[in-house]
């Protein structure tokens, strides 16, 4: 399993410090939520943020843009040293066009479906894409409950991937801990997207280590 800890969640106080766990960790990349207070009623923080954690996180840079008009940030995502850019299929009047934006700025390009959003949606997108985010929370705050729901979502979008060839991982955002995830993991999870049950425990290093290995 891959593990993508949320940066929504840190010590913002200790952020350098919070980052040298993760340096530290077997976290394969860091997961960053960019929320404008419009497509979430939430505000978390932007590009000036994005660049000091380029300059001492060591690990590939998740970026999530729960953020309207998100196209009219390709660039400075990509000079912030996303890997992925991920953008909200709610949000996103041309996808297509989108997408191939993000894929020209040399990022990988992934899309996030709500809670209630169908990922039978992204059929004439889904080849397109390196990976697709399922919310399984409502987007906005961090420590909300897990959609039970999301394991149905993960077992159809596993289906639709393996019908059209497409290539794209499945990552989880909202609710995850040790018990969701490994239900997550069965239902055919690639990635899980952790933040308070890591940052908030006792010993975050040892957390990551057992998200990975379910």
């Amino acid at each position: 399993m891959l593990v993508s800890p949320s940066l929504l969640s840190a010590d913002f106080g200790n952020l350098g410090r919070e980052l040298e766990m993760i340096n530290a960790s077997d976290a394969d990349m860091l997961h960053i939520d960019v929320m404008d207070g419009v497509f979430v009623p939430n505000i978390s923080f932007g590009f000036p943020v994005m660049k000091f954690v380029q300059k001492l996180c060591r690990k590939p840079l998740d970026v999530h843009l729960m953020i309207v008009e998100p196209q009219k940030f390709v660039g400075e995502v990509r000079d912030c040293g996303a890997e992925i850019m991920n953008v909200h299929y709610e949000a996103c009047t041309h996808l297509n066009r989108t997408v191939q934006q993000i894929k020209a700025a040399g990022m990988k390009a992934g899309v996030t479906l709500n809670p209630a959003t169908p990922v039978c949606l992204l059929r004439d997108i889904i080849a397109e894409l390196d990976l697709v985010l399922l919310m399984s929370v409502n987007p906005g705050f961090g420590g909300q409950k897990f959609i039970t729901g999301t394991l149905r979502k993960v077992a159809d979008l596993r289906q639709l991937i393996a019908e059209t060839g497409s290539k794209a991982l499945i990552e989880i955002d909202g609710g995850v801990n040790l018990d969701t995830g490994t239900q997550l993991a069965q239902a055919g999870a690639d990635i899980l997207v952790a933040g308070n049950y890591v940052f908030n425990s006792a010993d975050p290093v040892a957390t990551i280590r057992g998200l990975k290995q379910l």
